[in-house]
């Protein structure tokens, strides 16, 4: 069997990447902000601070969602969103290991 290029890399770097792809735009930033400040939150709620389209909100939270840095609960009709601290420490702990091997900070 064939190993394809994902095999020379560790699952905390395929992780990482992860992580740092679905915090790659500046909504997904946004709605990390607004996560936390507001505790939890539904859709309509970030769509209201934010300038786009309850659609795109919408694809953004599925992408934060994927990687798990937020969690949603459905409540009747609607989702709740919430940050998932457990997740945003281990991608913390990750970033900072990573920037402090490579010589920064």
């Amino acid at each position: 069997m064939a190993s394809t290029k994902k095999d020379e890399f560790t699952t905390e770097e395929i992780w990482l990447s992860e992580v740092a792809k679905a915090l790659s735009h500046p909504a997904r930033i946004k709605i990390l902000k607004i996560l936390n400040e507001m505790d939890s939150c539904m859709v309509g709620s970030i769509v209201d601070k934010l300038p786009l389209a309850q659609s795109t909100v919408s694809q953004h939270l599925k992408e934060l969602k994927r990687v798990g840095l937020i969690e949603g609960e459905i409540d009747g009709p609607k989702i709740c969103y919430c940050l998932n601290n457990k997740t945003l420490s281990k991608a913390k702990t990750a970033l900072d290991k990573l920037f402090t091997k490579i010589g920064c900070c």
